[in-house]
Order: structure tokens, then C-alpha cells, then sequence
């Protein structure tokens, strides 16, 4: 079990970072686990200023966390009543909403606001289903971060994270299934067919997987889309260095992370590293360097050459 701790809490930074930036005091609170006290700092924000609709909808969000249903579809609502973007449909933060009668409307909503301001999706019902996926993916992450912020600080797994790390596993084998369904019926999902948040969908899906074979067998295709521009390049990296990884190679783009005696993150050993920037680039990445300040807070100093 502590490898699949490893193994999970590593995917949670290996992840499309669908995480806002949490720079607020609220913020910070949710971060740490402390809910019920962001919601307070929240609300006392969104009564000095309810135009605030970044505050408005991270305040649903920490609601929705909370399972606290009716107020967090009533701040939800708040927030996206001028919003005509689809993220809030794939947030995980947001899962507990799901199961309510209320969510088809937030979903329809929020697909019509997009169409009619962005143009109409080939296969806006595909769009929908891997929206899903997306947030069923993710739906552990914020308890498995807190799981791997008590492992940094008291060097050992916490005895509630064992049963989120089998329901994880769980998730992750059926939205394997629910993905093959949906791509036999209507073929992979590209950026001009579904947009660009509902293609990456698959990826997440296949980089969670316990099977490298399959990771193996979709490369292809994964490359292919990220060269072509319909696809996500940052997801063909993560899953092309986690196949090297898996098979004690080195790895190509930096992407994949290990603990060190001290419990900090570290990448793992990279292929000339010193050209590591020059193969970023050529699929459109940011240098290393900057990467890794951002995910793992990690100084990169190798010298690069072009």
C-alpha cells in the first residue's frame, strides 16, 4: 500500500493541473484541509464584494468539498450566472453536486453559454461524457494532497488514506472502461471536435492506469494528436517519461517525480539533461526550470544547450 500511495500521490502533481491559484487567505485555508474556516473567510469576502466571482466560486467549491449541497448550488449558481466557460464541469471540487437533479441544468447551462459564445462542438453530448470522466478522475485528489501533506510532515501514510487508495484504483478502472466505450463509439477525442478541455480526458485516464501496455498502446496516438495540434503535448510527456520510468530508463521531458530521503520531490534521472529544454520546446513545453519551480518548488541548474 505504500507504493500505491507513491504511486497515486505522484499522479496527483503529474496531472493536468486543473487547481486554481491559491493565493488568498481562504485559499490557503482550503488548501490545508481547514474548511469549514475558508468558508467563513469566504463568505465574509463575498459580503464586501459579491462581483468577486473567482471568491463566489471557490466558496461553492468549498462547500461542495464540505457536502454541503444546497448552499454550495446556491453560490454556484452566483458564479457562473455570467460564466461561459466549461471548467466547472469537470472540477472535481464540485463532485458531491453530481448526484443531484440540479446538476443536467448546471451542465446544459454551461454547454449552451460556451456554444454560443465560442461556436457549436461537433459532438457536444461526447464533450459532456468526457467532462465526466475528467472529474471523476480527479475526485480524490484534494483528500490524497492531504494525505501527502501528513506523509511530508510525520513520515507515515495516515490510516483514512487506505481506503481512498482502493476507491482510487476503483475509479480509475472504470472510467478505463467507460473510455473505451465512448471512444468505440465516436472515435478519439480531438480539440476541434469536443474542445480542449473535454480531449485531454482519455489521457488522464490512461496515465492513471495501473497497465503500462496500455499506456504503450495508445502512445502512438497520444503523440500523434499533440503533434497535429489536437491534442495535449504536456499529457504525451507525463505518459511517454512514465513509460520510460516504469522500465528504469531515463526519462525524456522531466515529468515524472520521486521522494528523496527528505520527502521532498525530485525528478527522475533525465536523458541528457543538458538537452532536456531543446526537446520541451520542440513540443511546445516551457523550460524545465520553470516547471519544476512550479509543481514541486524543485531548483533546476543544468546548463543548457541548444
Amino acid at each position: 500500500m505504500r507504493k500505491l500511495l507513491s504511486v497515486l500521490i505522484l499522479s496527483f502533481f503529474a496531472n493536468v493541473c486543473f487547481s486554481q491559484s491559491l493565493t488568498s487567505k481562504a485559499d490557503s485555508l482550503r488548501k490545508e484541509g481547514k474548511l469549514e474556516q475558508a468558508i467563513a473567510v469566504y463568505k465574509q469576502e463575498y459580503f464586501k464584494n459579491s462581483n468577486n466571482k473567482d471568491n463566489t466560486y471557490n466558496l461553492a467549491c468549498a462547500y461542495a468539498l464540505a457536502y454541503q449541497i444546497d448552499s454550495a448550488y446556491h453560490y454556484l449558481n452566483v458564479a457562473l450566472k455570467e460564466d461561459s466557460r466549461l471548467w466547472a464541469l469537470a472540477d472535481s471540487d464540485l463532485f458531491s453536486l453530481t448526484n443531484d437533479s440540479r446538476w443536467n441544468e448546471i451542465e446544459n447551462n454551461q454547454l449552451e453559454k460556451f456554444q454560443k459564445k465560442n461556436g457549436m462542438l461537433k459532438e457536444p453530448n461526447y464533450a459532456k461524457e468526457l467532462l465526466r470522466i475528467i472529474m471523476k478522475d480527479q475526485v480524490l485528489d484534494y483528500y490524497v494532497k492531504q494525505a501527502r501533506k501528513s506523509y511530508m510532515k510525520n513520515g507515515f501514510i495516515p490510516q483514512w488514506y487506505y481506503p481512498l487508495g482502493a476507491f482510487k484504483q476503483q475509479i480509475g478502472k472504470d472510467n478505463y472502461k467507460k473510455m473505451q466505450s465512448l471512444i468505440e463509439k465516436f472515435g478519439w477525442p480531438k480539440y476541434s471536435t469536443v474542445g480542449k478541455l473535454a480531449a485531454d480526458a482519455p489521457l488522464l485516464v490512461i496515465n492513471h492506469n495501473e497497465s503500462d501496455a496500455v499506456r504503450v498502446k495508445y502512445l502512438p496516438q497520444i503523440k500523434q494528436s499533440c503533434l497535429e495540434g489536437e491534442g495535449s503535448c504536456m499529457e504525451f510527456a507525463k505518459i511517454q517519461d512514465r513509460i520510460l520510468v516504469n522500465e528504469n530508463k531515463l526519462q525524456l521531458y522531466g515529468m515524472q517525480f520521486r521522494y528523496t530521503k527528505k520527502r521532498t520531490l525530485e525528478p527522475f534521472p533525465i536523458k541528457d539533461p543538458e538537452y532536456v529544454d531543446k526537446r520541451r520546446k520542440e513540443i511546445g513545453l516551457e523550460p524545465l526550470k520553470d516547471y519544476l519551480k512550479r509543481k514541486i518548488n524543485y531548483n533546476w541548474t543544468v546548463k543548457q544547450k541548444k
